[in-house]
């Protein structure tokens, strides 16, 4: 290694970015049996602000991932015991489906290594005798594209939750209600389990907003799908506002039986919160109404029936006088109800 080719890196040089868009600099994992190439590619990245930590071999470097999750590998591709492209994509496999960006330092310059280090997962690759200004600037780049990419995955995650949520009460919408009934009613059917649905109402809801205007109304609407978010224990279990002043509880892998325990629990909750309702004809304090359906999806029965069962539960404990919960049937699956 020549030294005057890492003094190339004084030539136009800028200030360091190993801060970027972060408080924290990046950490860059040097993986290198080589250790004046480990020394050299140090000293070259000091200047950039980094936070740089060395391993001797494939198999040290594969375990300091594993504990440090650096922003960037740096890889020699020859290297004994585990060579620079196992160790690249045994790092793949860690990484999962957050990648770590690497690049491959090889001495091999013919066509098939380089494809091989992309097909491998390298980001980029630079050859021997290493020109420090280029590396510099290539290891910058995949550290901005990473962290960008990061950046738009999270912004993409945070869209995806406000167009699934209900602006008002925050929890979940109707779309996503809809989105989540299908991917759980086909996963439920593959593995034979059961699924449960809840369909509640606010009893006289109209006659509450008449009585104490509509952002009484709003303000209602919040507390009781707080209270319904709290009243339920597993993350597979979904609360949504379904539509006006009705909410729906999915429930996956659970029986009716269990489900109308979760309703009339809830029906009890709602009341114990004593919102006053003056207008209401016999309670004076908002209610809730539910109807609960439960089957094991099968082929002979849609999710849209599967829905109207829970309706059709729901104006039942309307009919019999609200501040109820009525479990609903269907006739083509009577066995799991």
């Amino acid at each position: 290694m020549e030294i005057d080719a890492f003094r190339q890196t004084e030539i136009g040089y800028q200030a360091p970015v190993g801060l970027l868009a972060s408080s924290k600099p990046a950490l860059v994992l040097l993986i290198d049996d080589d250790a004046v190439m480990r020394m050299h590619l140090r000293l070259c990245l000091d200047q950039e602000g980094y936070e740089i930590i060395e391993a001797k071999t494939g198999q040290e470097g594969l375990e300091i991932y594993s504990r440090e999750h650096p922003d960037i590998v740096l890889l020699d591709a020859v290297m004994p015991g585990i060579d620079g492209f196992e160790c690249c994509e045994k790092l793949q496999a860690l990484a999962g489906d957050r990648p770590t960006p690497i690049l491959m330092i090889t001495g091999l310059e013919d066509r098939v290594s380089v494809d091989r280090a992309f097909a491998v997962g390298a980001m980029d690759f630079v050859t021997k005798p290493v020109h420090f200004a280029v590396l510099r600037q290539r290891v910058r780049r995949l550290i901005q594209q990473s962290q960008l990419q990061q950046q738009l995955e999270t912004a993409n995650r945070e869209l995806l939750r406000l167009v699934s949520l209900d602006g008002l009460t925050h929890v979940a919408n109707r779309r996503r209600f809809d989105e989540y009934l299908d991917t759980e009613w086909r996963r439920m059917q593959r593995e034979r389990l059961p699924i449960a649905l809840i369909l509640c109402d606010i009893d006289f809801f109209k006659s509450y907003n008449d009585t104490y205007g509509h952002q009484a109304g709003d303000r209602c609407l919040q507390q009781v799908a707080r209270a319904l978010q709290d009243s339920i224990k597993r993350p597979a279990d979904l609360v949504a506002r379904y539509g006006g002043e009705e909410f729906a509880l999915l429930l996956p892998n659970t029986h009716a039986a269990g489900a109308l325990v979760v309703a009339s629990a809830t029906c009890k909750v709602i009341s114990t919160l004593a919102i006053p309702h003056s207008s209401a004809p016999v309670h004076q304090t908002v209610t809730l109404s539910a109807g609960v359906a439960g089957l094991i999806p099968s082929p002979e029965v849609s999710s849209e029936a599967f829905v109207a069962a829970a309706d059709k539960a729901l104006y039942q404990a309307k009919a019999k006088g609200r501040n109820r919960c009525c479990l609903g049937s269907l006739d083509s699956v009577h066995p799991h109800f």
